[in-house]
């Protein structure tokens, strides 16, 4: 018999007894549009538990005196019944007689089934029931939702007390094998969040996972984040219920051709509104199902550890990516940026971090864990969430540089956003994005929703960055590039509109804004040229000319094309569509014709420099002895230092300042002479001083004196900014080799305990003779800033006798884009064989 149609299909009248008084008043309930949501499901179980009561007591004589009961386990047990849901039952005994036990159960299963109710059914005592369990972990998850129904309560409260405390003692050995069962369903079904027809069960981040953290949760071994997660279970579960009344049918799955029903039974706006409610509350199961996890491992670990077992079973994904000796949880709080600190496989705040004072923080730590390949603790995010600091509009260089470090993290960018946005953060930060988050893209070409389509476009970016100028440019256009699908029209001209806003917001200047503007509106251009026009006329490749504007953003927006493909799917990019865009490039750069964006011959040093260069220069040279001078500070509050020593102070421990200069123009004037760079670049490397932009000119001073000049913009990595007496006297140590620097930068390294990147490293770094002038040959070095890298760069050159007569240094992001113009021994620029020595050097020592 059918219980409920859709339609006009006429309802069959109810039979008499309590069988049809159930069915009416199911059908009842089901049918009244004032009652839906979890007062319904609740309203349904009660229903259907007083009919099984009912059955129960009625059938229970037959069964000769013995004790039995009857008892909902699974979603029955928990209450949770959507209109087409199965009953999930157990009938419980103590020893009665397999007949009188056969004809109990047909007095309770039968009238289920002439009811048309699928139904999930059992007959054990608790022994059995235990064993049963014990060998199938599916059987031990429907257990731990038991619920009495009808008859002996006693029997049902020992399975109850057995049952959990048969769990807590296993768990720690069967929690890896209910990893293992998610990983498989996520194999078999996909994830939630990015599916146009997910499975609302059993995909990640569904309702399988729910009850997953609930058995994790009974196991007492961790518990999962609570903000949210009933909203976002009661949410799925009321889909389930709408998708099960309007299609008459017991399924999970969210297909097209029912979402207009199921959204429009809901009350929601269109299909696309019913997704985002699905995607988003699968998010928040997901992101708490990773951060469960990650506690599963971490405390399983460390139990092993104690006892002295070898550290295995623990999920994959969980595992902590650094680890001392013989695989143990490193416990030490190790500082990964200023206010941030590595501890057991975690980003975490420094204990004395202060976002309160310290707006930047959040994009620091951000910025941090990312690079690390380290998830952000969920405690240091809610801190950080709950702290009313915002950002000054437009933000300040620090928080720029820390957002495309971020940007520019590759895959350890993915967990460190999806954490970011679950408290919060990302729309507290760009108030734009909540437009496109969990937004559906109903072509199938892609993949994914916009919010994670940008992000995954960033991350494909970040492995391009060496083949532009300008890489913090283009992974900002790479977040950007989509935004405007948020709003009504084309979303690329809408989105050129909200990118200007957002990169003024960002505090880029009018070119940089302008460029990214571009970037967004043209993001299809090339890609739609090359594979819809004819590339042989003229006409063509003016025109996309006209609309690049020049070789350096031409050179930006065939990154991005390339990213925005990869990241959408893998129907969106092919070797036929590369080579055809490629082909179109090369036209268009040879239409452009534009010159080399780092001339043959060194620049005019700034002009606002040139009184003091020269008086610097001079005192320099007399004195036969570095001069350096700070000036132009910078002020910002900051979170902490990076050691133990009574200097610097420890991350955990140290007071912090009003604040503290977090950026200082640092001026070095010394006699010209060999090892100069390398030594003044390693001596800020072994202050923990890191390099926003440097540039470098010989100064001739006449008489044949030379003098080197260079103009560093530097911040601490940590904390407070060295004395410049001591910089001064370190820099002429490591000239007259007093001070090794090269040893104790090794020294540094290997006292830094190698770390297990979970993520692939960044691209290589990149080395190239870019042009050779008529004084110079310009030297060009792409590659990830990192401690020391100008050290090391300098270091290289000089060991193949070549001189650096200019420098032009800056750090963009994650990213250092150097030039160097370079001469022989003779102040001549080097011949094609000494060129290609040096690139070869360079490389082997930026890759060792």
């Amino acid at each position: 018999m059918t219980l409920e149609t859709t339609g006009t299909t006429d309802v069959p009248a109810p039979e008499a007894g309590p069988s049809g008084n159930y069915a009416a008043s199911r059908l009842h309930l089901l049918t009244q549009e004032a009652q839906a949501g979890a007062p319904r499901r609740a309203a349904l179980a009660r229903l259907t538990d007083t009919w099984l009561a009912d059955l129960h007591q009625g059938a229970a004589p037959g069964a000769d005196g013995a004790s039995t009961a009857l008892v909902a386990v699974g979603g029955y047990g928990r209450g949770e019944l959507s209109p087409r849901s199965d009953l999930d039952l157990l009938l419980l005994h103590d020893g009665a007689p397999d007949a009188d036990l056969a004809a109990l159960a047909d007095r309770l299963w039968y009238p289920v089934w002439d009811l048309g109710i699928a139904l999930d059914h059992s007959v054990r005592d608790v022994p059995t029931t235990r064993e049963t369990a014990r060998a199938d972990l599916k059987v031990r998850l429907g257990l731990l939702d038991a619920r009495h129904l009808a008859g002996d309560a006693g029997l049902t409260e020992r399975l109850r007390t057995a049952q959990l405390a048969d769990w807590r003692s296993e768990a720690p050995a069967r929690l890896p094998d209910l990893h293992r069962l998610a990983a498989e369903r996520t194999r078999r079904y996909g994830e939630l969040p990015y599916l146009l027809e997910p499975d609302l069960k059993e995909a990640r981040g569904g309702l399988r996972d729910v009850t997953a953290l609930r058995a994790v949760a009974a196991s007492w071994i961790a518990d999962a984040p609570r903000a949210g997660l009933a909203e976002a279970l009661a949410t799925l579960l009321d889909v389930r219920d709408a998708l099960h009344l309007t299609t008459g049918r017991a399924t999970d799955r969210l297909a097209q051709e029912d979402q207009p029903q199921v959204a429009d039974a809901l009350g929601l706006l269109d299909p696309d509104a019913l997704l985002r409610q699905v995607y988003e509350a699968s998010r928040v199961i997901t992101y708490a199902w990773d951060v469960t996890w990650r506690e599963v491992s971490r405390v399983l670990r460390s139990r092993q550890e104690r006892s002295g077992r070898p550290a295995d079973g623990a999920p994959d994904r969980a595992r902590p990516a650094r680890r001392g000796g013989h695989g143990t949880l490193r416990s030490t709080r190790e500082p990964l940026a200023d206010g941030v600190v590595e501890h057991e496989g975690e980003a975490v705040l420094a204990r004395t971090a202060r976002p309160d004072r310290d707006p930047v923080l959040p994009l620091r730590a951000a910025a941090a864990a990312a690079r690390a390949g380290l998830p952000l603790a969920l405690p240091s995010l809610r801190r950080l969430a709950g702290t009313d600091a915002p950002l000054p509009v437009p933000w300040p260089a620090e928080a720029r540089e820390e957002f495309v470090t971020l940007l520019g993290a590759g895959r350890g960018l993915l967990p460190v956003w999806e954490a970011m946005t679950a408290v919060g953060l990302v729309t507290r930060l760009l108030p734009d994005w909540e437009r496109v988050h969990c937004r559906p893209q109903r072509n199938p070409v892609h993949r994914w929703t916009v919010d994670r389509h940008l992000v995954e476009t960033a991350v494909h970016a970040a492995g391009l960055t060496r083949t532009v100028h300008r890489p913090d440019l283009l992974l900002v256009a790479a977040l950007l590039h989509d935004i405007g699908k948020g709003w009504p029209g084309d979303h690329s001209v809408v989105g050129e509109t909200i990118a200007r806003d957002t990169a003024t917001r960002l505090g880029f200047g009018p070119e940089d804004t302008a460029v990214l503007a571009a970037l967004v509106r043209h993001h299809l251009l090339l890609v739609d040229t090359a594979t819809r026009r004819d590339l042989d006329d003229p006409v063509t490749v003016r025109g996309v000319a006209d609309a690049v504007g020049s070789v350096s953003t031409l050179e930006l927006l065939h990154a991005l094309t390339r990213s925005d493909a990869l990241a959408t799917g893998p129907a969106a990019w092919s070797r036929w569509r590369a080579s055809l865009v490629d082909e179109l490039v090369t036209r268009v750069r040879a239409e452009l014709d534009d010159a080399s964006p780092v001339s043959g011959d060194p620049a005019p040093w700034p002009p606002d420099l040139t009184g003091e260069a020269e008086q610097l220069a001079r005192s320099a040279v007399a004195q036969a002895a570095p001069v350096l001078l700070l000036s132009g500070q910078e002020a910002a509050p900051r979170s902490g230092t990076p050691d133990g020593s009574a200097e610097r102070g420890d991350p955990d421990d140290t007071a912090h300042g009003e604040a503290e200069p977090v950026g200082v123009a640092l001026t070095v004037a010394l006699p010209d002479r060999p090892g100069a760079l390398p030594a003044v670049a390693g001596v800020l490397a072994l202050h923990r001083l890191t390099v926003r932009s440097a540039t470098l000119r010989a100064l001739a001073l006449g008489e044949g004196r030379t003098a080197l000049l260079m103009q560093w913009r530097v911040a601490a990595v940590y904390g407070a900014l060295p004395e410049v007496d001591r910089l001064r006297a370190d820099v002429q140590r490591a000239l007259d080799g007093s001070l090794d620097v090269a040893e104790r930068l090794a020294e540094r390294e290997r006292a830094t305990r190698p770390r297990r990147r979970r993520y692939p490293q960044q691209p290589p770094p990149r080395v190239e003779i870019v042009s050779a002038g008529s004084r110079a040959t310009v030297l060009e070095v792409r590659a990830p800033d990192a401690p020391g890298l100008l050290y090391r760069i300098g270091d290289a050159l000089e060991g193949r006798g070549v001189r650096v007569r200019s420098a032009h240094v800056a750090t963009l992001g994650a990213d250092a884009v150097d030039s160097f113009y370079l001469t022989d021994t003779a102040d001549r620029p080097l011949t094609v064989e000494a060129g290609a020595e040096v690139v070869a050097s360079l490389e082997a020592a930026l890759r060792s």
